[in-house]
Parts: C-alpha cells; sequence; structure tokens
C-alpha cells in the first residue's frame, strides 16, 4: 500500500460496506481537487475493482442530502437505461450509471473513527477521461453525455433534491462575495488589481440574466449537474461516451449553467490559469461539435428560451469562475489551492480574457446554435412527416 494512504484505517472502512471480504491493492486514484478518491483492486487484475472516496464534509456539510440526491438520480438513470435495453436500444444499466455499494447498516456511506464519511461505487473498467479535449469526436462526445444526461432527467422534479452547495452558482452571492473582500481588503490587495475589478464589476448587472429569468420562471428549473469539466464524462476505449461521473453538485439549476461550464472547459485553447493572454483562443471547431451533440440529445424538451439563454451561459460562467479566483486572491487565497504566489490572480485573468474572447464571438457563437436548432427541428419534422 502507497504510503500516503496509510494514515487511514481502510480495513475496518472497506468492513463497512456489502463487498466480498479479502486483501485489496488501494491506490490514489483520479485527479480530483474535493474527494480523496482511492481504487481497490484484487489481485491478479481488476475482477474485483471499486473506487473508494472520502467525502469532503468541510465543503458538503449535508451528507446525508448529498447521498439521497445521487442514489435518486442513478436509480432513475438506471431505470431509463434498463427500459432502453428492454427495448433493444442498447442500454446497459451497470456500465452507463454508477452503482453506488450498500453498507451493512443499509446506508450508502459509513463514517471512520476520525469522522470522515466514505462512498463506494463500482469501479468502471476500460473507461478513460480526459482533461483537455483535443478532437472534434470527443468534444461531440461531450455534448452527447452531458444533452442525454439532462433528457434522462427533465422528467424527475427536482424539488426532490436538495442544495449540496447552496448558491453554488448564485452569481449575485457571488459578486456579494467579492465586494465584500474589496471593503476588507484584509491581504491589501485592491489597489493592485483595480483594471480587473472595474472589468467585472462594469458587467456585474448583465451577469445576473439568467437567474432573474429563472425566478420569473421563463427558465424552468431543471436537476443539473453544475460541474462540466470534460474529466467527468467517462469514454469507453474508442472515445464513445460511457459514463456521467462526479454527481455530488448535481442538484436544482439552469440547463445554461452546464452548457457554459462545459463549453468554458472545452472552448479554450490554453489551460484555465493561462500566464500568456494571447495564447487564449477559441477553438471554434470543438465548440460546433459539443454543440451539435449536445442539441441532438435535448431538441425533445429544451424550450426556445432555454435555448437562447445557452450563450448567456457561455458568457457567465468564465464571467463567475473570474470573480471568485480574483475574491480568493483579495482574501489571501483560502480556498483554492496554489501552486505560487499570485496564481489566483493569474486565473483570474485567464478567466477575463477568455470572458473578452466569447463576448467578441457572441454573435458566432448564437448562430451556430440556431442554425443546428433549426437543421434538428427540421429533420425531426421529416421524420414525423
Amino acid at each position: 500500500m502507497h504510503n500516503e494512504v496509510t494514515t487511514y484505517d481502510f480495513k475496518n472502512i472497506i468492513a463497512n460496506f456489502k463487498i466480498s471480504s479479502g486483501n485489496f491493492d488501494i491506490k490514489p486514484f483520479g485527479s480530483g481537487h474535493i474527494n480523496d478518491t482511492f481504487l481497490l483492486t484484487t489481485e491478479p487484475g481488476y475482477e474485483d475493482a471499486y473506487l473508494l472516496q472520502k467525502i469532503n464534509h468541510f465543503v458538503f456539510k449535508n451528507i446525508d442530502g448529498l447521498m439521497n440526491n445521487m442514489l435518486r438520480v442513478i436509480n432513475h438513470l438506471k431505470e431509463k437505461a434498463e427500459k432502453a435495453e428492454k427495448a433493444e436500444k442498447a442500454g446497459r444499466p451497470a456500465k452507463e450509471t454508477l452503482t453506488l455499494v450498500q453498507c451493512k447498516n443499509n446506508k450508502y456511506y459509513c463514517q471512520d473513527h476520525q469522522g470522515n464519511y466514505w462512498r463506494m461505487t463500482l469501479f468502471l473498467k476500460d473507461t478513460q477521461s480526459y482533461d483537455l479535449v483535443t478532437t472534434t469526436k470527443q468534444a461531440y462526445q461531450g455534448g452527447c453525455a452531458f444533452g442525454n444526461f439532462h433528457c434522462l432527467l427533465c422528467d424527475l422534479d427536482p424539488a426532490l433534491l436538495v442544495d449540496t452547495i447552496p448558491d453554488f452558482l448564485n452569481i449575485e452571492k457571488r459578486l456579494d462575495s467579492l465586494t465584500i473582500a474589496i471593503k476588507k481588503n484584509s491581504a491589501g490587495l485592491v489597489r493592485s488589481v483595480r483594471s480587473e475589478l472595474f472589468f467585472l464589476l462594469e458587467r456585474a448587472n448583465s451577469m445576473g440574466e439568467i437567474l432573474q429569468l429563472g425566478r420569473a420562471g421563463i427558465l424552468p428549473l431543471r436537476i443539473t449537474h453544475n460541474d462540466t469539466k470534460f474529466n467527468n464524462i467517462l469514454l469507453n476505449q474508442h472515445d464513445e461516451v460511457q459514463c456521467v461521473i462526479d454527481l455530488d453538485t448535481v442538484m436544482p439549476g439552469y440547463i445554461a449553467y452546464d452548457f457554459g461550464d462545459a463549453v468554458r472547459s472545452i472552448i479554450n485553447t490554453a489551460a484555465e490559469d493561462e500566464k500568456d493572454l494571447d495564447a487564449i483562443q477559441l477553438n471554434m471547431p470543438l465548440f460546433e461539435a459539443f454543440a451539435k451533440g449536445y442539441l441532438g440529445k435535448t431538441v425533445s424538451f429544451l424550450t426556445e428560451q432555454e435555448l437562447k439563454s445557452l450563450v448567456k451561459g457561455v458568457l457567465l460562467l468564465p464571467y463567475m469562475q473570474a470573480v471568485r479566483f480574483l475574491t480568493d486572491y483579495l482574501e489571501g487565497d483560502v480556498y483554492y489551492k496554489t501552486h505560487f504566489p499570485g496564481h489566483n490572480l493569474q486565473r483570474a485573468r485567464a478567466q477575463i480574457q477568455l470572458f473578452k474572447m466569447l463576448e467578441s464571438k457572441k454573435g458566432k457563437l448564437t448562430d451556430i446554435i440556431q442554425q443546428e436548432w433549426l437543421q434538428l427541428k427540421n429533420d425531426l419534422g421529416v421524420l414525423k412527416a
């Protein structure tokens, strides 16, 4: 067992779950920043393999609500996959959805003697994920993945789920936090970021539009993922979508949030914290491929108002991320892990630059979505005729 995992009493933790006892090889797994994840395998090979996760209860304070959300969503997705399988539409419940392992107390999480919370899922073998999108096929499959996720959950009542992180994507709350950080100026850095603050605060009113449309009932509240980075999709060995993962933040939200955050991680030609702002450009073919995949899966239920909100989400998410990075910078880097002084400021500047690039192409992005939507609607009309 690796030295970095010996601080946990894995033998007693694993004993809480309804799995066959045995000698497991335990290794850290994945690149997540919130939860600690470990791969459990038996020797030789991967005949019995599980993912064991320590849930970050400092971020997710309502563990019971979180796990109830996760279980409800997984069960709904499995029911849909089972129906598809019976209809011979290639539904594969065990492969297309996560499977939680039940504990001996009949819950789906347990607590160790250190006060840590743990859950376990079956390990989905022969899958892969990417931190960076490099091909239009990957982008298209990503669009299909999140589009299908929304489609399968569109008939599940959002009121059945709790907010695992209240106001997580509430831009008003994020701007309130920025304002407080400016007033406190605890790290004495406000004067050094005047231009960034002016840029963000000048656009603050327009960035609240999705929230306002939702409150007015113009945009329907749906069950959304709320962390649609590309590495939260598992693809098979042929780069075809298999499963959406990391369901901790699945809760009520607006479609534009998920679409916008996915685009944020796909369209940028540079890293999220790129220092050379000139290197930040837009990969429009990847955006087109993602939009095509996404709309193809959501055309049956997406409203016209939701369609119009998608580009608003594309602009909002990098803006919101810039606000969050800059807030943390002004507070002295208390939330995000940083690798050098000024890292959060560099991140904020990179997201502002991405926002500027997206803002300059707003018309083009809108046209791509509208044209694809009209083509899909036309194809559906031809099929129905």
